[in-house]
């Protein structure tokens, strides 16, 4: 694409481009800050490259057309590409693996599929709730989004693989985790130049990162072992799925390496984004009480005043407020905060000449906030998402779970798990939160708030 007329950040050095205000610590916030104001696309250029960044709804919807665009992942997924490989979120769509493990894996993720997983997250959801009963006994806090970390891991853990974790059994988190936010921090810093030494002070060492790449191949390598030797070897998960199921067309299956490298892939992507997901909801809710009292009134009437409740799986979706405070903190902060797209052929973008291989950077933290289409972006309101808002708005112009072909997969056991354990804990607690704590984000692969923490209170007495 010809990048001469788009706007860029106005203080661009020589050699090095648009790097004043960036935070290497914080890039999707820097990159957020240094583009708002230049409109629905523009151009940052860092050392020899350039980034085409769009945030706005128009242009996304081009950029949603799979016609004529594909996901690209030559950006920002080549390092998380060197540890788990072709797997769904890291293959190129016109990869065979992707085709083949979309197709394999499309029926765990059928209603009836998530109607067996309802009793694991339920599951789940009980343990963390008698941690948060241990802590308000004491009067103690905890830190939000490790305990969201906790559930979610321990979720898709037992749901789609058959492995407990044990997560709520330790004060620190499992070694995969440990392990894991690691490797997903050297792989978002590796992007910058080698010769950086703040690389290599956030970063950590080569020689780490290979360690800790090894330990959670080691953690799935143990977990596939166990299924194979278990009883469980027909179960209809995510993993049975990939050991016993072929193509429905051709019966061909995924190798082994194939299939470890999706079960990690999973195992970060299946917790790392809904926990995060559900610690902004949470600091929201306790920033809006009315907001919060709505919320807890639509929990009271779905399940009454008593906390001995056990929710059925048809429960949640009757619970739209709190699917609408979801998908609100998802519109401020995505998780995931963006993705890119490829030109499959010669084409245009807003009139724009791109040729087959330019690609475009789409900042969800950017698209949710378009003045174009949301009023007061800013401004956290779930009544944006009541039944019928999204009616009246541009189609394309909220994409927290990506686009098209690639969209997630895990979207909904995503938010039926993340609406039930919400529910649940608004149902329980009181939650009172620091007073003086004002929202910070920690950045990996992943946005999360950083730093905060609620000391619950139990509503109610069982009965």
């Amino acid at each position: 694409m010809d990048t001469t007329l788009l706007p860029h950040p106005p203080y661009r050095v020589p050699i090095v481009g648009d790097v004043w205000g960036m935070d290497p610590r914080r890039p999707i916030q820097s990159m957020l800050r240094q583009v708002r104001e230049l409109g629905p696309i523009s151009v940052r250029k860092m050392f020899a490259s350039e980034i085409v960044t769009v945030g706005g709804a128009e242009l996304v919807a081009e950029l949603s057309d799979d016609r004529r665009f594909a996901k690209y992942v030559g950006f920002h997924l080549p390092p998380l590409r060197r540890v788990v490989g072709d797997a769904l979120f890291t293959a190129d769509t016109d990869e065979p693996n992707w085709q083949l493990a979309h197709d394999i894996l499309a029926p765990a993720f059928t209603r009836e599929a998530m109607m067996a997983y309802h009793p694991i997250m339920l599951e789940v959801a009980w343990e963390l709730l008698d941690r948060w009963d241990a802590l308000a006994a004491v009067g103690h806090s905890t830190d939000v989004a490790a305990d969201m970390t906790r559930l979610t891991l321990e979720t898709i853990g037992r749901a789609g693989f058959g492995h407990r974790f044990t997560s709520f059994g330790n004060e620190r988190p499992h070694p995969f985790v440990a392990a894991m936010v690691r490797v997903l921090r050297y792989a978002d810093l590796s992007l910058l130049p080698p010769w950086l030494p703040i690389r290599r002070v956030l970063a950590g060492s080569a020689g780490q990162n290979r360690s800790d790449i090894a330990l959670m191949e080691r953690t799935v390598d143990e977990v596939i072992a166990a299924r194979r030797a278990g009883a469980q070897g027909d179960a209809p998960d995510l993993l049975g799925q990939m050991l016993k199921a072929g193509n429905p067309v051709n019966a061909e299956r995924l190798d082994p390496v194939n299939i470890r490298n999706q079960v990690i892939t999973f195992l970060i992507a299946g917790h790392e984004t809904t926990s995060g997901a559900l610690a902004f909801a949470i600091h929201y809710l306790l920033s809006q009480p009315e907001t919060l009292s709505r919320v807890r009134q639509e929990v009271d009437d779905v399940w009454g005043a008593c906390d001995a409740v056990q929710p059925a799986y048809a429960d949640v979706a009757k619970l739209r407020l709190v699917r609408s405070v979801l998908d609100e903190a998802l519109r401020l902060w995505p998780t995931a905060p963006g993705y890119a797209r490829v030109a499959r052929d010669d084409t245009t973008l807003g009139g724009r000449q791109m040729r087959a291989g330019d690609w475009a950077l789409v900042l969800l933290p950017l698209l949710h906030r378009d003045p174009a289409v949301w009023d007061e972006p800013d401004r956290f309101d779930p009544d944006r998402f009541a039944p019928g808002a999204a009616r009246s708005r541009q189609p394309h112009a909220y994409k927290p779970f990506g686009s098209g072909l690639r969209a997630c997969i895990g979207r909904q056991f995503a938010i039926h798990e993340a609406v039930l354990a919400l529910a649940l804990i608004v149902h329980r607690y009181d939650l009172e939160p620091d007073p003086d704590y004002r929202l910070r984000i920690a950045e990996s692969l992943t946005l999360k708030p950083h730093g905060f923490r609620v000391r619950p209170h139990r509503r109610r007495t069982a009965g």
